[in-house]
């Protein structure tokens, strides 16, 4: 039987609903008081460093959860990893992580869409499946993991769809990683090696924007006095913005504030493809990032342990551009 630790963080999966409706944190975790079915699965370790809403995470929560889980690893105590947290920043916290974090053994992430005493609660089934995968020798090297609703989602793809359907985390334009079924654990596929880069800078400053018709200057005229360290745009369509601002844009290009764009849209790539004004392909003459893929809350993470490492502007558009 595998041995793991299990790292409880807060969120839904460790509250209840009240008389009124209201969902509130409880001092104890209830995923806790099932340990005759959770032993069942595998030698579990519980630790609760922190217990706060998904909304309250901040970098350094992440940083602890890394150093808990690096120091862990370095005694080789454990066989795996699983942690429980909050949805609305859930993938954020996964994604930093596998980012920055070198470890072998499986890192599983999961949580609930419903508290522990309402109808239909999610939050301990999600907990086995979670603690089922961890334990399977194919999940390790597949860096951190997202279990939802017996489905597996790297990291890198895995984001929030709905508001709260218990379905909600999907992988847009790849699909999951794998499946749980009642008698076993598949994987499909396995993600692609990617550099892991240790430093993690929390003092950065990296402002997230999203594009819209007509957008003005003066966001990122106001950033460009901030002198902040980096910004990510959600861009229209394939990676374009409005004339209307270019220049402010051009301000934050001329302090070399990197800037980074990802799309908008639920789904597809940017790319240099349009030659009007505005158009990526000129945005790229001018020095603006595209990257590959990812969300804007993905991609401001990578940019802070891009800059947390001392990147190049070169080094930082191909970690950006490419498989990395």
């Amino acid at each position: 039987m595998k041995k793991l630790l299990v790292i409880h963080t807060g969120g839904t999966i460790s509250m209840s609903q009240d008389e009124s409706n209201q969902v509130v944190t409880n001092a104890n975790n209830p995923i806790s008081n099932h340990a005759e079915v959770i032993e069942k699965y595998a030698d579990v370790t519980e630790i609760t460093p922190m217990n706060v809403p998904s909304p309250h995470i901040q970098i350094h929560h992440i940083q602890q959860l890394k150093q808990i889980i690096e120091e862990a690893h370095s005694i080789h105590e454990y066989d795996g990893y699983v942690i429980t947290h909050g949805t609305d920043t859930l993938e954020e916290t996964a994604y930093l992580l596998d980012l920055s974090m070198d470890i072998t053994q499986p890192v599983v992430i999961t949580g609930a869409m419903r508290s522990s005493n309402e109808i239909g609660s999610d939050g301990l089934y999600n907990f086995i499946s979670a603690i089922r995968v961890a334990s399977t020798d194919e999940a390790a090297n597949n860096g951190v993991m997202v279990v939802f609703n017996d489905e597996i989602h790297t990291a890198r793809n895995v984001t929030k769809t709905h508001t709260s359907n218990t379905n909600t985390f999907q992988s847009p334009n790849h699909g999951p990683l794998g499946v749980i079924t009642k008698n076993s654990v598949q994987f499909h596929h396995r993600p692609y090696d990617h550099m892991i880069l240790n430093n993690i800078n929390a003092e950065l400053n990296i402002p997230l924007i999203k594009a819209y018709m007509g957008m003005k200057s003066d966001v990122l005229s106001f950033y460009s006095n901030e002198n902040v360290d980096g910004i990510i745009i959600e861009a229209l369509g394939q990676g374009n913005l409005p004339p209307t601002c270019l220049e402010g844009l051009q301000q934050c290009l001329a302090k070399n504030i990197p800037i980074v764009l990802v799309s908008r849209s639920f789904n597809g790539i940017v790319g240099p493809i349009y030659a009007y004004e505005g158009g990526g392909a000129t945005l790229e003459q001018k020095g603006v990032i595209f990257s590959n893929g990812l969300n804007g809350p993905k991609a401001r993470l990578k940019l802070l342990v891009g800059l947390s490492n001392n990147l190049s502007y070169e080094q930082l558009k191909k970690y950006f551009e490419s498989q990395l």
